[in-house]
């Protein structure tokens, strides 16, 4: 028999698959690569199912007779080792992003022989509506919870922005761009107290408590599916913080981040300009603990937050606390820093990374935005959050519009500012 290969995501199985693999099967026995999270994840969102789902459900289908992961788009690792007769694909790549993979499938088939069969469209189905379909739907509090973990084992780097209120979760969830890398958006949200308060026209010293603090958690839950980080300030006392993620666990929130100061919160970025108090190890590693105990699945993640730099501790102080607090068993460190440029954090960074029991490491370029995403993927940074843009963003809007009303004792002025009410309406519509 003929060697057939197939690659497909399988996220959404439907009569458009089906139809390639049963055309694939008349040519001989059919392999299917299933595309890894992070294949598909270098290019789009990652697919609701993980690998071993889809890859389980592809072997169940008729006509199927080897199921083998694809690591990358590049279709050309997979086919030099199986080194098939055919390669069956729809024939909608032939423009678009996927125009560049086909050209090299050809000519990698040129060098035995082998021959790629194109199966015309299936009309009227469309994967993009169908997920699109799917996220109206929304999801549940276990896909969501898990999304985290399954996004850092798959992107390079997770992009994290602030969401201060529902609509700010909506821009998060479907604002993206084209790029030649492919499809560019945020992959999940940041519950900042920063903003929680700002927005509530309060101090950032956690005046407002985890009741308050959940109201823009269920705002954000209502709207959007993807995953939410939590900031949990310094988790307050080890017996609340026990509640606090047991509460955030059932919600479906991902992850919670407490940083290692004891005292009255104040925001980092005042550094030693306000008295500022770092707990010590052996609390703080307490505190994780406890707040470990306290779970119940193994997708919810307590990240700690490492203050030496913004205090003035130093680098070998941050490493020591971050060595301590993984072997007590958090599951990630966030290393911050209040300097203008980022080689205090690389330098962290390459240092840490020598580590062989080293977590997923988090950034929040506040003060050093001039790095690049790419960089601190190299340097080995798992996770950055974009921690206030958007609110930081929205206020100077509001502000320059209040004042344009005042100025000329009427709203016209302000109006090529604004949106018109007809898109305001229009910007969330109701569901039938």
């Amino acid at each position: 028999m003929k060697k057939v290969y197939v690659g497909m995501s399988a996220d959404i199985i439907h009569p458009g698959h089906l139809n390639i693999i049963a055309r694939a099967a008349e040519y001989g026995n059919v392999c299917v690569g299933v595309l890894t999270d992070q294949a598909i994840a270098s290019y789009k969102r990652l697919p609701y199912l993980s690998y071993e789902q889809r890859s389980t459900i592809v072997r169940a289908l008729k006509g199927v007779k080897e199921v083998i992961p694809q690591e990358t788009l590049d279709y050309r690792p997979n086919l030099r080792a199986l080194k098939p007769d055919f390669v069956v694909h729809g024939d909608d790549w032939k423009e678009g992003v996927q125009k560049d993979t086909r050209q090299q499938v050809i000519d990698t088939l040129a060098g035995w022989g082998g021959q790629l069969i194109e199966v015309p469209y299936t009309q009227g189905i469309s994967s993009s509506r169908l997920n699109r379909a799917i996220r109206e739907l929304g999801t549940t509090p276990d896909l969501r919870r898990a999304a985290l973990r399954r996004l850092i084992h798959a992107k390079p780097i997770v992009r994290i922005s602030e969401a201060h209120n529902g609509l700010s979760g909506l821009i998060i969830e479907h604002t993206r761009i084209s790029s030649p890398a492919g499809i560019r958006e945020f992959d999940g949200m940041w519950a900042s107290s920063l903003t929680d308060s700002t927005v509530r026209g309060k101090p950032d010293i956690e005046a407002l408590d985890i009741s308050s603090r959940l109201v823009n958690v269920n705002d954000l839950l209502e709207v959007t599916t993807k995953p939410i980080i939590f900031d949990g300030d310094t988790g307050g006392k080890t017996e609340h913080f026990i509640y606090t993620v047991r509460t955030l666990e059932r919600l479906g929130v991902s992850a919670v981040i407490i940083e290692d100061k004891v005292g009255l919160k104040m925001n980092s970025l005042f550094g030693n300009e306000v008295k500022q108090q770092q707990d010590s190890i052996s609390n703080f590693t307490a505190k994780i603990q406890a707040g470990k105990r306290a779970q119940i699945t193994q997708d919810f993640m307590v990240i700690a937050r490492i203050e030496s730099l913004i205090l003035g501790a130093g680098i070998q102080d941050a490493l020591s606390r971050a060595q301590a607090y993984m072997e007590s068993g958090c599951d990630g460190i966030m290393i911050h820093s209040k300097q203008p440029d980022p080689g205090e954090i690389l330098q962290f960074c390459d240092r840490y990374n020598s580590f062989p029991n080293r977590v997923p490491l988090v950034v929040v370029p506040s003060t050093f935005d001039s790095i690049y995403e790419d960089e601190l993927a190299q340097a080995g940074v798992s996770v950055v959050i974009y921690a206030n843009q958007l609110l930081r963003s929205a206020y100077p809007a509001m502000l320059k519009t209040a004042r344009s009303i005042l100025k000329h004792g009427r709203a016209l002025e302000a109006g090529p500012d604004m949106m018109s009410v007809k898109e305001i309406i229009n910007l969330i519509p109701e569901k039938e």
